[in-house]
């Protein structure tokens, strides 16, 4: 199939290989080496974005408005079909093409500071360049993404709704999502007070989702833009917080193994902020460390909910794998509370060394 998926972009003969890329849980992904060039392939799952050329719509708007505003800035978008359109569908599934941009890498996890600095300024840059920009001209990808009420309903029918031996498995998960539920209670209290302002976001703020010069480690830009809508920083910047301040990804077994490292924070405190201080309000910078607290509980929600309405929506390659993922973001989250007061020390002495 991938042969004549390729044969509809122009690419093909008989020295064009391609293999697996990338550790992403939604969409398939392969690098393509041809005499054409190096590009990705993605395979759209289109079970999570229903509408994918919602997705390539919003992409078109977005380079449009950066080639008129920092046509120095490097948007990674969908390359066209030789019919001239934006994906290729055949037999039901739903294809796209990207350039591979030389002389880049990515990484899977934050192993120094250096890193989550580089990270955090790229996602910083990309949502300042667009911070003049009208979140509302583009789609929604995913209708109520983050919307941490609807997640917590979801998680209240998923409960309803399991098979005891499900919930069994999970009594411990539950009886710690429910102590938390005031995080819920929390952000409603936060969006009718419009603290937040609404904001063309990247919603998917892992590290894999930067390119990095595969030399010097410096940040090039954002990919991977499926998730990039209308929302609130504290998605970015708390999802950033969920998967770079452990040394471990969700998918660790051993709790013990999971920890948060101060100087991670400051890193991603100080690469964000070095972009975004003049752009966010008063009130959006007071909700800084919210963030993490927000997304580490939603996400662990989310993984519950999918635990406990049988893996409809993560992939699970062993039993219980969510329900798992679902125990390493509640111990996450229980230790980043306990970490708040460091993490506002960290904020005001960078406060104040940039005052």
């Amino acid at each position: 199939m991938i042969g004549g998926v390729l044969n509809a972009y122009g690419i093909g003969g008989s020295g064009t290989k391609y293999s697996q890329f990338g550790n992403g849980l939604i969409n398939h992904t392969w690098k393509v080496s041809a005499s054409e060039g190096e590009f990705i392939l993605q395979k759209v799952n289109t079970d999570v974005f229903s509408n994918p050329r919602d997705i390539s719509l919003n992409m078109a708007k977005i380079k449009s408005y950066l080639d008129r505003i920092a046509p120095d800035y490097l948007f990674v978008g969908p390359i066209s079909t030789k019919d001239g359109d934006s994906v290729f569908e055949t037999n039901g599934c739903v294809f796209r093409l990207f350039p591979y941009v030389k002389d880049s890498v990515t990484i899977d996890e934050v192993r120094h500071e250096d890193q989550a600095y580089e990270a955090a300024k790229q996602f910083g840059k990309f949502t300042k360049l667009l911070h003049e920009y009208d979140p509302l001209n583009l789609k929604l990808p995913i209708k109520n993404f983050h919307n941490l009420p609807f997640r917590s309903l979801q998680y209240k029918n998923a409960l309803l709704n399991a098979n005891s031996e499900r919930k069994e498995k999970a009594k411990w998960a539950i009886e710690e999502i429910n102590r938390h539920l005031g995080i819920v209670k929390e952000f409603d209290e936060i969006i009718k007070s419009r603290k937040l302002k609404l904001r063309v976001i990247h919603h998917d703020t892992k590290i894999n989702n930067v390119l990095l010069d595969n030399i010097t480690g410096n940040g090039i830009c954002v990919i991977d833009l499926d998730t990039v809508m209308p929302g609130y920083f504290i998605s970015d910047v708390g999802d950033m917080m969920r998967t770079y301040l452990s040394p471990t990804n969700e998918n660790e077994l051993d709790i013990n193994n999971i920890e948060i490292r101060p100087d991670i924070f400051a890193a991603i405190y100080r690469g964000y902020m070095e972009e975004m201080d003049h752009v966010l309000s008063a009130s959006e910078k007071e909700l800084f460390i919210y963030s993490g607290k927000f997304m580490i509980f939603m996400q662990a929600l989310r993984f519950l909910t999918d635990f406990l309405e049988g893996d409809i929506y993560y992939k699970a390659s062993v039993p219980n794998q969510n329900l798992n993922r679902a125990i390493n973001q509640i111990v996450l989250l229980n230790k980043y509370i306990d970490q708040q007061q460091a993490f506002e020390d960290i904020a005001q002495q960078w406060k104040y060394i940039n005052s």
